[in-house]
């Protein structure tokens, strides 16, 4: 599982782990992939420092990355506060209904939502930044694409590669013409938001799009055989990200979530606008129904939709309210029905891909 760009990022194996939680991010390098903490839920950056020192004394000096998401356009002088002015109240009354129907809790008073997606906002990210080229991280990775040309040439000031995720050989080719180091092409089975175009057909088609750069296949991705599958594409490495939800090393604050990721067959996601306004794949519950039946007063555009349903989001997870309760999430939840460490994943994954090669060398006759 070895290729030319995980041999100058200096890993064992071209396996990219995306993950919001840094054990999980630290345990990926040390098995010998490439960890990527997600930056998302950091709005203050001592928090970001704070795990950035925690990883620093656990990947026992091997390489590691980071996930931004942030517009490749710059919008200058608007507020949190700005945004949250735009939210119409009848979707505020729509979100107070639907709570209310299922009977979940207010926060206590006081307390503040512990889920809110500010790290899309152009100073948010720019202050994770700050934090982060104070590390040594290897790669940055931009969720929405290709991130402002002075922070493609600042990372690479600091001797760091760029990734952009792509949903269609189209992005790729524009990630290549703005100077980014590797596309990472997102098939339409990945959890979060993802494009329409499926991986077997989207991991070639950038290949050749962006050729040489490396392209890094993610979307349904779970198992060694289809690591090998991935390499036959022409990627030069995977990009994991839903597989590491049901490890043991990820604090998911939520029994009840981990049990139903546990149970969910490859058919129970849906690719919704109900979290944060773009399409976005994750478990389907009442909520992504609420939001997507015709009758109701639909999504808000990215990032009102975000803002509008964070403390809700906050509440629904507090109380482990099971109609309601979700998480972005791949196709590939059906394949994750245990819990297990990170490094038994990497053995699984190590072993599955060695099977497919033999199982190919047999196919054609060379074993």
């Amino acid at each position: 599982m070895q290729t030319e760009l995980s041999r100058k990022l200096g890993i064992e194996y071209a396996v990219f782990g995306f993950t919001p939680f840094p054990a999980v991010a630290a345990a990926i390098s040390r098995a010998g992939g490439f960890g990527v903490l997600g930056a998302v839920r950091y709005t203050a950056p001592d928090e970001l420092a704070r795990d950035l020192d925690w990883m620093q004394e656990h990947v026992d000096d091997r390489p590691y990355g980071l996930d931004v998401v942030m517009p490749a356009k710059k919008v200058e002088g608007v507020s949190e506060a700005d945004v949250e002015a735009m939210i119409p109240e009848g979707h505020r009354r729509f979100v107070d209904d639907t709570l209310a129907k299922h009977g979940v809790p207010e926060l206590a008073e006081g307390e503040a939502s512990g889920w809110r997606i500010t790290g899309w906002m152009e100073q948010v990210a720019r202050n994770q930044l700050d934090v982060a080229f104070d590390y040594p991280i290897k790669l940055l990775a931009n969720a929405l694409g290709s991130p402002p040309a002075d922070v493609v040439q600042r990372a690479h000031d600091n001797d760091v590669l760029v990734a952009a995720l792509a949903g269609s050989a189209r992005h790729a080719r524009k990630h290549a013409d703005a100077g980014i180091d590797v596309v990472v092409a997102q098939g339409y089975e990945a959890g979060g938001h993802t494009g329409e175009i499926a991986s077997m057909v989207l991991t070639p088609e950038a290949v050749e799009a962006v050729a040489p750069l490396p392209v890094l296949a993610a979307g349904g991705i779970g198992s060694g055989d289809q690591i090998a599958a991935a390499f036959a594409l022409g990627a030069q490495g995977v990009w994991l990200g839903s597989l590491w939800l049901t490890t043991t090393e990820a604090d998911m604050h939520s029994r009840a979530l981990t049990e139903k990721l546990l149970a969910a067959g490859s058919g129970d996601t849906v690719r919704s606008r109900a979290l944060t306004g773009k399409p976005a794949r994750q478990l389907r519950t009442e909520w992504t129904d609420a939001w997507d039946d015709p009758s109701g007063p639909g999504t808000l555009p990215m990032p009102l939709q975000g803002l509008l349903v964070a403390e809700a989001v906050s509440r629904i997870q507090k109380y482990e309210v099971q109609a309601l309760l979700g998480t972005p999430v791949g196709q590939i939840v059906g394949r994750m029905n245990s819990e297990r460490s990170v490094q038994a994943v990497f053995d699984d994954l190590t072993r599955g891909f060695e099977r497919a090669i033999d199982r190919v060398n047999r196919v054609a006759g060379r074993d």
